[in-house]
């Protein structure tokens, strides 16, 4: 199973993700680990990515295609993957059409978490993180106030700026304008399946899992 995973910050998609990696047994790649993975081989490609991440510049969209071309041609993901945070624009979706018809791969399941926006506005807003061990607590669920010391190592907790309401809100209309035409392009082709992603972890995941298992089964007739 191919699956690409969409969704705006805040729609828990990276949880999910880690999840349906250890239910379906395949992995989770992000174009993150992929970069950093060639990086560390020292590709030709990865070596070109590093000049660009060296002096602060964005990674151009042909050096990451190449990257990803190179990445799922392992022998790792010829039997699946959970790609997270790929593609953003829709040059990359065109691209990775490509990509999959070279190594024969067949078109992915694309599924889209959505949540309402107020829902995300105050999922994110309602965040703060440990300055010494980066951990993330939910002022709500994990009961902490901006002044309380963290609960795993007691370090002093605060709110980055990216997740204040007005980021918040600027982060989810950049999210848009991006991504609209790269989720029309695939529900032109009949690959894009919405899911709903408010409620608990375990309910979002059923609904993931019952989508994903028909899907497979009707694929396998």
């Amino acid at each position: 199973m191919k699956l690409i995973l969409f969704g705006a910050p805040g729609v828990g998609k990276g949880t999910q993700a880690k999840i349906l990696a250890t239910q379906y047994k395949i992995p989770h790649i992000s174009t993150g680990d992929i970069l950093r993975l060639a990086i560390k081989d020292g590709t030709q490609l990865g070596i070109k990515a590093q000049g660009f991440m060296d002096v602060g510049n964005l990674v151009p969209d042909k050096v990451i295609i190449g990257v990803v071309r190179e990445g799922l041609a392992k022998p790792i993901y010829q039997n699946g993957f959970i790609l997270d945070g790929f593609p953003r624009t829709l040059p990359q979706a065109e691209d990775l059409d490509k990509i999959f018809r070279t190594l024969n791969f067949k078109p992915p399941f694309v599924l889209n978490i959505y949540v309402d926006e107020s829902i995300i506005i105050s999922r994110l807003s309602d965040r703060y993180s440990c300055k010494n061990c980066s951990k993330v607590f939910s002022h709500k669920l994990d009961r902490v106030n901006i002044n309380d010391k963290c609960i795993s190592c007691g370090g002093d907790l605060f709110q980055r700026e990216d997740d204040k309401q007005e980021a918040v809100t600027r982060r989810l209309q950049v999210y848009r304008d991006l991504t609209e035409p790269v989720k029309n392009y695939y529900q032109k082709q009949n690959l894009l399946y919405d899911v709903d992603g408010d409620g608990e972890i375990v309910v979002v995941q059923k609904r993931i899992t019952e989508l994903l298992n028909k899907l497979i089964s009707g694929e396998n007739k």
